[in-house]
């Protein structure tokens, strides 16, 4: 699946956006935990010396379901512009924890969040705030596989954004664990 999104970071008080997100269909209200590894031994799954993420690999738990999730990155001229995205609801936790543990994997972050989704034609909103890093809002465009021009829909999802008013940063153009390790380093 290709994962075409837009991550930017909240400046103003998270009630006054719920009150500009009110207008979209609510959808859930979920605690996740993220946990992201890398592979010592392989230079495509680990952070580069910039600190930026060519894939990732990770466990995430919420309520109880837990998937793991592999995301290649795919950037042009150094800036992300989608991810090609695997994903899979396990069963049992531990072994599969057991299994990267015994593959070598090392922890790279662990992210608690809490997130707010919300749904806007084929857009999912989510607003999340992010234990020790921030507040977020990430516009995710569903359905993206039958999109052929994800620039063209990236545009139109930042004009999205631009036009509910909120104080937001630019597009980061990173995911958060890529922001978590330049602020904390490598766990």
């Amino acid at each position: 699946m290709i994962e075409v999104e837009i991550l930017v970071e909240i400046f103003e008080d998270i009630e006054s956006v719920k009150v500009k997100l009110d207008k979209f269909d609510f959808k859930a209200e979920k605690n996740i935990i993220d946990t992201y590894y890398y592979d010592p031994l392989r230079e495509d799954l680990k952070p580069d010396k910039d600190e930026k993420l060519y894939a990732s690999f990770r466990i995430r738990e919420k309520e109880n379901i837990t998937q793991i999730t592999y995301k290649n990155d795919i950037y042009k001229d150094g800036i992300w512009q989608y991810s090609d995205e695997l994903e899979t609801q396990v069963n049992n936790p531990e072994i599969i924890k057991n299994i990267i543990n015994c593959l070598g994997l090392k922890t790279l972050a662990k992210l608690s969040s809490h997130k707010m989704f919300y749904k806007y034609n084929d857009y999912e909103i989510v607003l999340e705030e992010v234990e020790n890093l921030g507040t977020f809002l990430e516009v995710e465009l569903q359905n993206s596989d039958k999109y052929s021009d994800y620039k063209d829909e990236k545009n139109k999802m930042q004009k999205f954004i631009d036009d509910l008013g909120l104080n937001v940063s630019s597009e980061l153009n990173s995911g958060k664990p890529e922001l978590y390790i330049k602020k904390y380093g490598i766990n």
